[in-house]
């Protein structure tokens, strides 16, 4: 009778292909990650369930201006605690910032949130392995053309809000999200050359991880919650 481990190899998630720096790098960026998508939870929380803080304008610039902080602030073993402190502050804040979105997915259907979070999961962990199986390096040629989707996509957002198309809506939904996976990657592919040329600010790259996650999230709440209300409308 076969085993569990005969169908999920050992050797998978072991990455032998990366140097032991490399590995213990991406180690402390998914540990920075993972912290910062507790404080984004803890986050959404608030907003959902508490009267302590809302998301409006001033989470939004909040969000922002901590991400600044954190970039212009000088990354060393002094700064470590300052700059994971500021890291959980911005991502707290873009949690907050997430409760509207959830609130009208709660107010369609519950089930709409554990769905999108599973999806987003899935989509991160089979990209990020992909990306770093990879030795060729193929995904940072990517970057150029990433850069003009994401303007384009501004651009096209930007349009959208004096002509409310829901078309030109439905398509910045599914085409960001495709960007976005893209963008997992390369941002993975990235952070390991990255390392591998001497930068080792695993706060930082985390942020970058952390964007493409909670806009892939976003945007599957927004697909998910907008077909589950046309197909209550249509019943």
């Amino acid at each position: 009778m076969a085993t569990r481990n005969e169908f999920i190899p050992s050797s998978l998630f072991k990455f032998d292909n990366l140097e032991r720096p490399v590995q213990q790098h991406l180690k402390n960026v998914y540990a920075t990650l993972g912290i910062g998508m507790l404080a984004a939870a803890a986050g959404a929380y608030v907003h959902l369930f508490t009267n302590i803080m809302q998301a409006g304008f001033l989470t939004a610039i909040g969000a922002l201006v901590l991400m600044v902080w954190l970039g212009s602030t000088h990354h060393c073993k002094e700064n470590l605690g300052k700059r994971l402190g500021i890291f959980a502050g911005f991502t707290f804040c873009s949690g907050v910032s997430l409760g509207p979105l959830l609130q009208m997915a709660m107010y369609v259907e519950p089930s709409i949130i554990p769905t999108a979070l599973l999806a987003t999961s899935v989509i991160f962990i089979s990209f990020t392995v992909a990306a770093l199986y990879n030795n060729q390096r193929t995904y940072l040629y990517m970057g150029a053309f990433l850069m003009s989707a994401l303007s384009w996509l501004l651009i096209l957002s930007f349009a959208n809000i004096f002509l409310g198309s829901s078309l030109l809506f439905d398509v910045n939904m599914y085409v960001g999200l495709l960007i976005f996976c893209a963008f997992i990657l390369y941002d993975t592919q990235l952070i390991v050359e990255k390392r591998r040329r001497g930068d080792d600010d695993y706060i930082w790259h985390s942020v970058d991880l952390f964007l493409d996650i909670i806009n892939i999230f976003r945007r599957l709440l927004v697909i998910l919650t907008k077909k589950e209300d046309d197909r209550k409308r249509k019943n």
